[in-house]
């Protein structure tokens, strides 16, 4: 079976997800079956291809690569006179699974999105990574020119204050180590590889709780390879409940 054979079975959602894109992003998909599975959570798949069991998890790598890129190129022309560490942090913040889940409500992926209730835990994060995903979809739908100019000016343009960003001092690593003495945890960050190439070196990190690997980061400085780590792995600890963050303070302090 072909997966445009799979999602060929009639599905009453398909024009109220045609509809919903244009609604969103001003176009209507040219391959519906793209779209349909962006928003497939693994928790709802219900057949495969080729051994593979379908789920928009191939397409949320793929949209994480592309609007990491779109935001890069964005922010390089933006702020012609900006550091490299100005640009990495901008973007980090709005990639940021906080972010991307907050975008993902607001744009209302909840009433797209299927999935079983056991996930609903982890319900915010299923909704950044159906983002990410629909962005996958949109790459390959209609090229990357094309979903460049919808992040830009459906998206950043509408969604993202990028003045308000500017001015937010979120450090996660100081936040999880700060939990982590109140709470008795042993945190630890540790260095998986280091890898050269055109851009410099890139810094691969994981965090380590109690001897429990957790979320990975990876950027050209170990610093922020570590804040990234980090804040993937507070929204984790959130998401499981094993962190209460309003008794840790908000996850954005205003300088």
């Amino acid at each position: 079976m072909s997966l445009r054979d799979y999602f060929a079975r009639p599905n009453s959602k398909d024009k109220a997800l045609s509809e919903f894109t244009h609604n969103n992003f001003g176009f209507y998909p040219r391959n519906i079956t793209l779209y349909q599975l962006a928003f497939t959570h693994k928790s709802a798949s219900e057949g495969n291809v080729g051994g593979y069991r379908l789920s928009n998890e191939r397409l949320e790598y793929l949209g994480d690569a592309v609007l990491s890129a779109v935001v890069a190129d964005y922010l390089f022309r933006l702020f012609p006179t900006k550091p490299e560490g100005f640009l990495t942090e901008m973007r980090s913040r709005i990639v940021s699974r906080a972010s991307l889940n907050k975008l993902s409500q607001k744009l209302g992926f909840e009433q797209m999105v299927h999935y079983t209730h056991d996930v609903h835990a982890n319900f915010k994060s299923l909704l950044g990574n159906a983002f990410e995903a629909f962005v996958g979809a949109l790459y390959l739908d209609r090229g990357y020119e094309f979903t460049k100019k919808i992040l830009i000016n459906r998206i950043i343009k509408v969604h993202i204050d990028l003045e308000q960003l500017e001015q937010t001092d979120v450090n996660f690593k100081s936040k999880l180590l700060e939990w982590s003495q109140k709470e008795k945890h042993h945190v630890l960050f540790k260095i998986l590889n280091e890898k050269n190439n055109s851009k410099g070196k890139l810094y691969h990190v994981v965090v380590i709780i109690d001897d429990k690997e957790y979320a990975q980061g990876s950027d050209y400085s170990i610093k922020g390879s570590e804040q990234l780590a980090a804040e993937k792995t507070w929204n984790m600890l959130v998401e499981q409940h094993i962190i209460n963050p309003s008794n840790h303070g908000s996850q954005e302090k205003q300088t």
